[in-house]
């Protein structure tokens, strides 16, 4: 049996992926779903400093502790950015890496720069330390695809994000000049990651695709499917 590390995107924590988790540790496997600093139910944490870097550390250093090996390690939306970061510090510990409608900018490259954003959409709201969706644009759009009781159940657990962890370079020094076991997870139905975005990762990797009919939340709405290409 494998061990999972399944790391969330912006506006989310561990909870995002309770349907998909639950369907590996049925087939036997170990998973671990962590909260990302700032985020989901560590929100009230929130402070200057938390960057996709500090994001990554905390979890390699979660990895090293409970003296995880082989893990596959799972990133889905900006958690892209973060398990790239999380395998460039802990290498040793990781089997395969795989991206679920995963953003993996180049180094320097910006999240700003890839996603497609509507230009008819209003501004994220943003304070000085975060910045999320309206829960109208959760409802409305996000999370549009999800039957209505799963969407209601997502959208109560969305919090905002780390500004500093949310359009930052991913600070990375060595990882795409490493070889890996990689999977691309593309969803059809998502217009961001763009499929242009995904498939340059896949190419840079040399790693696996797969592409599902779903939208961006594939771990709520096809957890099934999904721990199936997971595993």
């Amino acid at each position: 049996m494998a061990t999972f590390v399944l790391v969330h995107g912006s506006f989310q924590g561990g909870w995002i992926w309770k349907p998909t988790a639950a369907v590996l540790r049925q087939a036997g496997h170990e998973v671990y779903a962590p909260t990302l600093d700032g985020c989901g139910e560590r929100h009230h944490l929130i402070r200057p400093g938390i960057t996709i870097a500090a994001q990554g550390r905390e979890v390699a250093d979660m990895m090293f502790y409970e003296d995880l090996r082989d893990v596959v390690l799972v990133g889905t939306s900006t958690g892209g950015l973060v398990i790239c970061k999380i395998a460039e510090l802990a290498r040793e510990r990781i089997s395969r890496i795989v991206f679920v409608d995963a953003l993996a900018p180049q180094p320097g490259e910006r999240v700003s720069e890839i996603v497609q954003r509507d230009p008819n959409t209003a501004p994220m709201p943003t304070t000085e330390l975060t910045r999320g969706p309206t829960r109208e644009e959760m409802e409305n759009r996000l999370f549009a695809d999800l039957e209505p009781e799963l969407r209601t159940w997502a959208v109560e657990r969305c919090t905002m994000h780390p500004v500093e962890a949310s359009d930052a370079p991913g600070e990375l020094d060595a990882f795409w000049w490493q070889t890996w076991d990689a999977r691309v997870i593309r969803c059809r139905l998502s217009a961001n990651p763009p499929e242009s975005h995904q498939r340059r990762t896949a190419e840079k990797l040399d790693a696996d695709w797969h592409e599902m009919d779903a939208g961006h939340y594939p771990m709520l709405s096809h957890p099934e499917e999904l721990a199936a290409l997971l595993q």
